[in-house]
């Protein structure tokens, strides 16, 4: 057959297939946003279907799921940098780093190495801000030896010296580039401005508090902060749950906490944000990072949905919100904008409107953001905007027990924290609930223009110049009146600021 016959054969099939539409097929709308979906049927799992007290009193959270041969055990810990004794920042982080590179149990730190790489075994540890973790994930066959390793890692970690040496060369290295990206630059001082300098979240390691850190800090520390009453547990994968408990107590078995051991409180911060302008001159830049807002709320508040969701209409919701509508796509001003409204667990987070643009139009944006900011309180918001952001909040809510770890660690992490545990049974429903006036109403109450702090990172002398073409816009104008404050960048490794 020609070429041609064959082209001609072809678009005649095509027209064929083309005017036989299924009956199916002819009943799909010409506009996408005419589709209808039934509604979406999903019940979350309870969290005391999977909560047992093993022997200890520890509380453990059992998901099992047999579809693959795996397990994954993680051991979340009641301590953290907030523990950290005076003079020795980096201690927790230090004692999370090495309860696994550190050697453990009967294992020196190569061994150990060795030990998990021939079970093909993830074995991992680290303490965070207010909470740490020891994590193994194993095949199902090797679960009593995956299980010595973790808690070999957790009650007897040797922390060997040749690997802390390393750790602490390693951390030193790092702090000599903090002040390398404004990334860094930007949330370190963020920090501070809104918790101020003496709170544990914003006290920094410095070379001498990390110089200071011995091995025998180390183990003082495990002894205090590691054992089953600071524990929770989450398991998940391929067992069964009599089993795993019996293993787990076990391994726990004669380890108790220190007599007369509490979980020390987390302390919240007493710093008062001061509202205003403040700049970190970084000359080697030519875009700005810009971070502002103010105080949020903390976790409780009976108005933390509607909350979350004003934020989701303000800025939360990627290309559906109305900062990143205005900043980016509408001005081209930066590739990301957006906002975050912190809902925070032991104090509270904070609100946040953040961006990266160009110097010279810095002081556009910042208006821009501003301006959004007092629309949302000044007017209300249209029904599908508030449809939207809930429809999502509703969509992707299973998301959050995806998998049989993800509904063990949520639950667990709930537990630590203390987290009603109707909050999940009742989440869609309170989304739902949410009205137009409900997100006036919280905008006008959370969202609070007079006292918000601006923050810019970048090349201080252009972002103030602004740009000669939109005059309008200027840092004169943010201001308001006051005087813009210069931070000066600290000294990396002391930590010291230029007066």
């Amino acid at each position: 057959m020609s070429r041609t016959r064959f082209v001609r054969a072809l678009a005649a099939g095509f027209v064929a297939v083309v005017l036989f539409v299924p009956p199916a097929l002819a009943q799909i709308p010409a506009n996408p946003r005419d589709l209808k979906y039934p509604p979406l049927s999903f019940n979350p799992p309870e969290a005391a279907k999977h909560r047992r007290v093993l022997t200890n009193k520890v509380v453990a959270f059992m998901v099992e799921d047999h579809e693959l041969p795996l397990v994954t055990v993680n051991v979340l810990i009641r301590a953290g940098s907030y523990v950290d004794p005076s003079g020795k920042a980096g201690l927790a982080s230090a004692v999370g780093s090495q309860m696994r590179a550190g050697g453990a149990g009967a294992y020196g730190a190569e061994q150990f190495d060795e030990e998990a790489d021939f079970l093909a075994a993830s074995l991992a540890s680290s303490l965070g801000s207010t909470s740490g973790s020891a994590s193994a994930n194993f095949l199902a066959k090797d679960t009593d030896k995956a299980l010595d390793l973790l808690f070999a890692m957790l009650k007897e970690p040797q922390f060997q010296q040749d690997r802390l040496d390393l750790y602490k060369r390693q951390v030193l290295q790092s702090l000599a580039r903090r002040n390398d990206s404004t990334a860094s630059i930007e949330g370190r001082e963020w920090g501070r401005l809104m918790y101020g300098a003496d709170h544990f979240s914003t006290r920094p390691a410095t070379k001498a508090s990390i110089e200071s850190i011995t091995r025998d800090d180390l183990v003082a520390f495990h002894r205090q902060h590691v054992h089953p009453g600071s524990f929770i547990i989450a398991v998940s994968g391929d067992f069964k749950p009599d089993e795993m408990a019996a293993k787990l107590e076990a391994h726990m078995a004669g380890w108790a906490a220190p007599t007369g051991y509490k979980a020390a409180p987390v302390p919240k911060p007493a710093h008062v944000p001061a509202p205003g302008v403040y700049v970190v001159n970084k000359a080697d830049v030519n875009q700005g990072r810009v971070t502002m807002g103010h105080l949020g709320i903390q976790r409780g508040t009976p108005d933390e949905i509607a909350v979350d969701i004003m934020n989701d209409i303000l800025g939360g919701s990627g290309f559906t919100s109305r900062i990143t509508n205005r900043v980016r796509s509408d001005e081209g001003l930066a590739y990301d904008a957006g906002s975050s409204f912190g809902i925070g667990t032991y104090y509270p987070g904070s609100f946040q409107a953040s961006f990266q643009t160009k110097s010279s139009t810095v002081a556009q944006a910042i208006e821009i953001v501003l301006e959004e900011i007092n629309r949302i309180r000044d007017a209300k918001v249209s029904a599908e905007e508030l449809e939207t952001v809930k429809n999502s909040a509703i969509e992707i809510f299973p998301r959050y027990f995806a998998s049989a770890a993800t509904v063990a660690g949520t639950f667990a992490n709930d537990e630590l924290t203390g987290r009603d545990p109707k909050f999940w049974q009742t989440y869609r429903d309170r989304v739902r609930a949410v009205t137009i006036d409900d997100v006036q109403r919280v905008a006008q109450k959370y969202l609070q223009p007079d006292r918000i702090v601006i923050l810019a990172v970048g090349n201080v002398d252009d972002m103030l110049k602004g740009d000669p073409d939109k005059p309008q816009y200027s840092f004169d104008h943010i201001r308001a009146g006051k005087e813009i404050v210069r931070i000066p960048l600290p000294d990396p490794s002391s930590m010291v600021y230029p007066k």
